[in-house]
């Protein structure tokens, strides 16, 4: 993505994400990030953002922070769904669940270095993501040791001044309202200054962030213009396309940045697809006589692959939620597509059904078959597009388009029925996971373009499917807790939604609450077995942990302000319409800001100490990116030895969980996993380090991350419910 993002010119991804990070199994983006557990998500998300920038592009942590659900994050979206807010919802978190949970992956971006980081579009405890000073200021800046720059989501900016103090960078795209013209800061930052509102060494900070992000990056030695037009795929037309002005000439070079992506895509797709049940019929041979392809996900969209814009409807197979975190797809190889060309090869006979509905030909063309493969899939997307009445977040987990019938007419009729589910999280199998009939299941989640070619790889024994679910398959919606909040609550005020589970979603949850999944977080299969074996700890030699003390130095100011003369519009230059520019059009501030309520006293709605620039105390979780660097000590290696004991090459997983011991702790936390290549026969020792942070708890009292005294135990295994070897940790403070 980075080289694709650098070859267009483009010098920020607005990618990848944690937020949200899973609280709802049902949450409409859920599927840009990685997984509803922290540590899982944390590595991934570092590791995206590495190679982002690696790249020579910036990449953006996002939507920070709470942003777990689509339903009422913009109030404009919501009355146009119907409900009378006034406010969006407000998702309410205690400090320790912040810490533990939702602000874990966001550590860890800060600690890879991310250069901007995205406010969110609704409010944490009543106060609006992008202009919450207690989580820009204190938490991400001052306690995280954030060097780079915040922006808003796109319109989430609800104030100038309050969002300016409170840590907010960069207001996007920089329009109060779609097409307004006019902004919260461009003038008016400029205007906050001059009359003295806003301290210059605040405009100054956001000044060098944002620089500071792109010289990082290398963006002064690999910027190019953008050879794209992000408005229009005609080749020509107007510079500046939205409004119809500037020369027009050629916008779009079609500039081929795809390198050698495709085999990149095919192989992380396939080394994705996580085997749920396998009764022996896997991996094909490819010498199937009569092949059945059934389900609408294994065909094509009548309307092409881009036919939807922003993909956001229900056609042929999901290979990509809906939303501005799309792409257009530069093909899309289907599942139908790829196996036909497979049996073909085997000389066999193919046959498809892709209409859901048409059961009576799916019963018989199954009947006729040595082999079925069954085609389901659930769709979600961002809130601004409804699909099918699925208003971003999903409705239910239940599979669309009568996907659970089309499973049971397959499966009544063969008895080589398998399962491929497309999907953006877990979705409900009790009505056919353990029928006699079907004899493989496979969760392909999103593969996008190369779908079919990497799943035909998995069927046909070409890759052994070593994925492990993300997330829990659990035997009904309710068993998850939490539910998405979809009808406003709080009057046509704010809509609250209130965290009262803790840091107990997904796995945690089911532990807690006894709940035996169907299939639990990190679980799958291969087309190999696995042993573990020789657990062992090691103390590492690790200093102690020293709270942060002292003070910060005074906040710098860089230059003069001048007079406000000198920032008038420029004599000459022409303006492009709904464009946002910083200059102001009088020296008169009043009436070049536009606001008739110019001239209030500041003071009624400025917090005492928001324009303070002298030092500050130093927080004692802070001092370095990501947090105070005695966190990340080694303070125990663990490893363990794991054989390959089937006859096959394949790769496994192991995982390391962690008991910290507390009466309200969770049962396991993962904390570490690796992926090993082994051969048939062969063994590898895994190894982890557990740092400090790994055993900690956030004290709200000490405002720092604490080793309680309970017992801790280390636990490794194949899934978080499969977990053979455990022993318990040394003492450590």
């Amino acid at each position: 993505m980075g080289q694709e993002f650098s070859d267009k010119g483009i010098d920020v991804i607005l990618g990848p994400a944690a937020g949200p990070l899973g609280r709802h199994p049902d949450g409409g983006r859920n599927w840009e990030g990685f997984s509803p557990d922290p540590v899982l998500s944390g590595v991934l998300f570092a590791e995206s953002i590495k190679g982002i920038q690696d790249a020579g592009v910036i990449a953006t942590a996002k939507h920070y922070i709470v942003n777990e659900q689509e339903h009422f994050r913009q109030v404009a979206e919501a009355i146009g769904y119907g409900y009378n807010i006034t406010d969006t919802l407000s998702e309410n978190v205690d400090d320790k669940t912040l810490h533990e949970l939702y602000l874990w992956p966001f550590a860890d971006a800060v600690r890879a270095g991310v250069g901007a980081v995205m406010c969110s579009y609704q409010q944490v405890n009543n106060s609006y993501g992008c202009q919450n000073s207690y989580l820009l200021n204190k938490v991400l800046k001052s306690e995280l040791g954030y060097q780079g720059f915040v922006m808003s989501d796109w319109a989430a900016t609800h104030s100038g001044v309050g969002a300016a103090l409170a840590g907010m960078d960069m207001t996007m795209p920089g329009d109060v309202a779609f097409n307004s013209g006019t902004s919260y800061f461009g003038g008016n930052l400029t205007i906050g200054v001059l009359n003295g509102t806003i301290p210059q060494w605040r405009v100054d900070d956001m000044a060098v962030r944002i620089m500071a992000a792109y010289y990082k990056v290398g963006r002064d030695r690999l910027h190019t213009p953008p050879n794209f037009s992000s408005w229009t795929r005609d080749e020509f037309g107007f510079a500046h396309f939205a409004v119809s002005e500037g020369e027009y000439g050629r916008v779009n070079e079609f500039v081929d940045v795809q390198r050698d992506h495709a085999s990149v895509i095919r192989r992380v797709a396939s080394n994705s697809v996580v085997l749920l049940k396998n009764a022996g019929s896997l991996p094909l041979n490819g010498k199937e006589r009569n092949v059945a392809i059934l389900g609408e996900d294994a065909g094509s969209n009548p309307y092409g692959a881009n036919g939807c814009d922003d993909r956001g409807c229900a056609q042929g197979t999901l290979a990509m939620g809906w939303g501005s975190g799309t792409a257009n797809f530069p093909y899309l190889i289907t599942p139908e597509q790829a196996i036909q060309q497979e049996v073909i090869n085997g000389r066999g006979n193919v046959f498809a059904v892709t209409d859901n509905w048409a059961l009576d030909k799916v019963e018989s063309t199954a009947a006729r078959s040595t082999v079925s493969l069954v085609f389901v899939n659930s769709g979600a997307g961002e809130g601004y597009i409804s699909v099918d009445g699925n208003e971003g977040d999903r409705n239910n987990i239940t599979l669309w388009k009568n996907g659970e019938n089309l499973i049971k007419a397959a499966a009544s009729n063969c008895n080589n029925t398998i399962v491929v589910i497309h999907s953006v999280g877990p979705v409900l199998v009790d009505q056919f996971y353990d029928h006699p009939n079907v004899t493989a299941i496979l969760w392909a989640g999103l593969p996008g373009q190369e779908s079919g070619n990497s799943l035909t790889d998995v069927l046909y024994g070409r890759v052994n499917p070593s994925g492990k679910t993300p997330f829990t398959w659990g035997k009904t919606r309710e068993a998850y807790g939490a539910p998405l909040l979809t009808e406003a609550n709080n009057g046509n005020g704010a809509p609250q939604t209130d965290h009262t589970e803790g840091v107990f979603i997904d796995y945690r949850h089911f532990d807690k609450t006894n709940q035996t999944p169907i299939y639990e977080f990190g679980y799958g299969l291969s087309y190999t077995t696995f042993k573990y074996s020789n657990l062992s700890i090691e103390r590492l030699d690790a200093p102690d942990y020293v709270p942060a003390s002292g003070q910060t130095q005074a906040a710098p100011t860089f230059g003069s302000i001048g007079e406000a003369a000198s920032y008038l519009f420029p004599e000459g230059l022409k303006r492009i319409t709904e464009f946002i520019y910083p200059w102001i059009n009088t020296t008169d501030l009043g009436a070049s800001s536009g606001d008739a309520n110019y001239g209030w006293d500041h003071s009624e709605y400025i917090p005492e100490g928001a324009r303070d620039g002298t030092p500050q105390d130093v927080l004692p979780s802070s001092g370095g990116p990501g947090g105070n660097p005695g966190l990340y000590d080694g303070l125990f290696r663990v490893s363990a030895t794991v054989k390959n004991t089937g006859s096959v090459a394949g790769s496994e997983v192991p995982q390391l969980y962690l008991s910290l011991g507390g009466p309200n702790e969770p049962r396991v936390v993962l904390r570490g996993f690796d992926k090993l290549n082994l051969q048939a026969g062969e063994e590898q020792v895994f190894t982890t380090t557990l740092t400090r942070r790994d055993l900690s708890n956030w004290d709200v009292a000490a405002q720092d991350w604490v080793i309680t005294p309970h017992p801790k135990r280390v636990l490794v295994g194949s899934s978080s419910r499969k977990l053979s070897l455990k022993a318990t940790l040394p003492t450590v403070q």
